[in-house]
């Protein structure tokens, strides 16, 4: 049964995760991983949180937004959470957000817009309530919590304008690997989308990022004129796959620790670090 089938008007549901031995080979996998749907008049949209195995006190909540094409099908089938684009920088690495006290959430996109996911929808009033939804049944599940929103590549488009419109609870939103070139999808990030954000803004991209639609140096623009912090990251290793790809500087392939620790400690101290290398 799909989780759209299993949702109910008004009501998010959870579904721990079952041992699956399509999942052993993801490091991720040896977390507690649970599916949340929240449900909304004509849709439903589902949210995959992890956290430290055995927590149960939780402080900060990490919303992720991957990369194209932004859904992940996410469902459970014969008791087993299933979903696509594992290997996006987001979503591969979440485990090292988990802090004590702090747990992601990957956002898929609407049940109805699991084919064509624009730039148009994502700027919508509409995808500010369905995200609205997602943050209100973990909170309601996990407690108070401290959010922070973080998109990568095409999904800083959903992110920042999340972040715009879900206030509150959002604090902040990290923009990494942004993409900042119009796409068959949209218009991407613009300057005018980071000006209305009223919350802090942490730009993070790679200085080689190899892919045509999120060239370094028209983020560095976009910092300097919305006066908005700006992490570059140099270093890679082990790069492989198409520039755009997930293994490539643009996925911050071998530096994902080092570039989620960075923004780690923007979340709990509020200053901006550092550059990142290797």
């Amino acid at each position: 049964m799909t989780l759209r089938g299993l949702a109910i008007l008004g009501i998010a549901l959870a579904f721990p995760a079952q041992p699956a031995a399509a999942q052993r080979a993801d490091p991720n996998a040896a977390f507690a991983n649970e599916v949340i749907v929240a449900q909304l008049p004509g849709r439903s949209i589902a949210a995959l949180v992890t956290h430290q195995p055995g927590a149960t006190k939780f402080t900060h909540a990490i919303a992720l937004f991957p990369g194209s094409p932004g859904y992940i099908n996410l469902r459970i089938e014969d008791g087993e959470i299933k979903f696509g684009l594992r290997g996006n920088f987001l979503i591969r690495a979440r485990r090292h957000f988990l802090e004590d006290g702090f747990l992601t959430v990957v956002l898929d996109a609407p049940s109805d817009n699991q084919v064509n996911f624009w730039h148009s929808y994502r700027a919508s009033d509409r995808y500010g309530e369905d995200v609205k939804a997602v943050v209100d049944a973990i909170s309601k599940k996990f407690g108070a919590l401290d959010w922070t929103f973080i998109g990568t590549s095409e999904g800083s488009v959903s992110a920042v304008h999340a972040a715009r419109m879900v206030l509150p609870p959002a604090k902040r939103v990290a923009l990494t690997a942004s993409l900042v070139t119009p796409s068959f999808a949209g218009p991407g990030v613009r300057v005018s989308d980071v000006r209305q954000v009223n919350i802090p803004v942490l730009w993070v991209h790679h200085r080689n990022d190899p892919c045509s639609y999120t060239q370094y140096s028209r983020v560095k623009q976009y910092a300097e004129e919305t006066k908005t912090p700006l992490v570059s990251v140099t270093g890679a290793g082990d790069v492989h796959g198409n520039p755009c790809d997930a293994f490539t500087q643009h996925g911050f392939v071998s530096m994902e620790i080092k570039t989620i620790k960075a923004i780690l400690s923007w979340i709990r101290t509020g200053q901006v670090p550092g550059d990142v290398s290797e």
